[in-house]
């Protein structure tokens, strides 16, 4: 039988999807991805189970998944897509920039599989625009078009493995040039302090105008 016109599967589960997401609990919202087609498409899987904080609050004895939770699944999903392009994700954060034409056909419950699919409407380099649809057994939970782009983590550096070339360059003469115009500076010795000779054998003692009296000897009073 042909493969041909199937959509490829790529299997990923949560350990590789924190490598390339940031988010952590509670709030890391898809378990695995099911389906990946690089710069073009992703499925994923959420497994909503009555543990899940939200619930404590949303609401109390009705459960329900808040709907910009399921927006922010979407994002989750469509960013493990974005980031997986760039070896250097580690210094780099995924933030909204947009949210268009969001709808919630349907609740969300404990108990429910989200199956979240994002479609790449347009990429840039830094910034990609989504098409996502989660479903709970094949009926439209939610529905929105998200736009994200990638800035750089705060207090983050980026390893100069994944640096261009002339940044590098760039980077090395600046540190020679900043080294060659540093004034050169020399330890200077403390000064030497004077140190007065012993007076010669038989010499008189002169009195000493700074510690020593100018009063008249008492045989002259």
């Amino acid at each position: 039988m042909s493969d041909e016109g199937q959509t490829p599967s790529q299997v990923i589960e949560i350990q590789e999807i924190m490598q390339l997401l940031p988010h952590r609990y509670p709030f890391l919202l898809i378990d695995r991805v099911v389906e990946m087609q690089p710069r073009q498409r992703i499925v994923c899987l959420k497994n909503v189970t009555v543990n899940e904080p939200f619930f404590q609050g949303h609401f109390p004895g009705y459960p329900l998944m808040p709907g910009v939770l399921m927006v922010e699944a979407i994002a989750q999903a469509g960013g493990a897509l974005l980031l997986r392009e760039f070896p250097d994700r580690e210094s780099k954060l995924m933030v909204f920039t947009g949210i268009d034409n969001a709808k919630f056909r349907r609740p969300v419950t404990p108990g429910d599989q989200l199956r979240i699919e994002v479609e790449v409407v347009q990429w840039r380099s830094r910034a990609v625009k989504m098409q996502g649809t989660a479903t709970v057994d094949g009926k439209v939970a939610c529905q929105a078009t998200v736009t994200c782009q990638l800035v750089p983590r705060p207090g983050a550096t980026t390893p100069a493995a994944v640096l261009p070339a002339e940044t590098l360059l760039i980077s090395q003469e600046v540190a020679a040039a900043s080294a060659s115009s540093a004034p050169a500076t020399a330890a200077t010795p403390p000064a030497a302090q004077p140190t007065e000779a012993p007076p010669a054998a038989g010499a008189a003692c002169q009195p000493n105008p700074l510690t020593e009296s100018n009063a008249l000897p008492e045989a002259a009073v």
